[in-house]
């Protein structure tokens, strides 16, 4: 956990602050309050347990710990319940972190095929957004090789032609055969890829 200023869609454990009007929220301390938006100096707006009402902004800068994105931290670790509690708690599940990653693809690079499951079943979850680097989930899946996940995603009609920043598709970055199959059948057709492409990839990545 790290001190200081609460952005959206964080979480932070704040102490006890009792109510004073109907709209404020209620919290003890060691309880996980989801902050949503930090518009007004004064007021944020923030969920805790499910309810969600006004915090005053100078009690969370001074005494909470925050981690930053926490949907995403939860689908790194594969961490259901702390997924879950994100969802029921309204953090932004298209929301984006310093490298302009999703948590779905966090997800999808770990090989957490649960948490994939959870975040596609999401009416809003967005497949195809692309980080800096330009790579999507279905490029993230198909260079860890994880065809399961893959199969997941192209099932939920992602795109197979977005190119990342090395002009690469998804099936150029595919490490095993069964995820280039895959791809290929969804693209209707059959591109070559030799394995020194790869290794080419997986060095670049390292180097970053």
């Amino acid at each position: 956990f790290r001190r200081g200023r609460l952005d959206p869609a964080q979480q932070a454990h704040r102490v006890y602050f009792p109510l004073f009007q109907p709209d404020e929220l209620y919290f003890e301390e060691g309880d996980i309050l989801y902050i949503s938006d930090t518009s007004d100096s004064n007021w944020w707006k923030g969920t805790c347990r499910g309810r969600t009402g006004l915090i005053p902004s100078n009690y969370v800068a001074e005494q909470a710990e925050s981690i930053d994105n926490p949907m995403h931290e939860a689908a790194k670790r594969g961490n259901l319940s702390w997924l879950r509690e994100c969802l029921d708690n309204k953090v932004g599940i298209n929301g984006l972190d310093k490298a302009g990653n999703t948590a779905l693809y966090w997800a999808c690079h770990g090989g957490h095929k649960d948490v994939v499951e959870i975040l596609l079943s999401q009416p809003n979850c967005e497949l195809d957004q692309q980080n800096k680097l330009g790579d999507t989930a279905l490029h993230a899946a198909a260079w860890k090789g994880y065809s399961d996940i893959a199969e997941m995603l192209l099932n939920k009609n992602a795109r197979t032609d977005v190119v990342n920043n090395e002009k690469k598709t998804a099936l150029d970055m595919a490490t095993n055969a069964q995820c280039a199959s895959l791809l290929k059948r969804k693209l209707g057709g059959v591109i070559l890829r030799t394995h020194s492409n790869a290794e080419e990839y997986l060095d670049d990545e390292d180097s970053d």
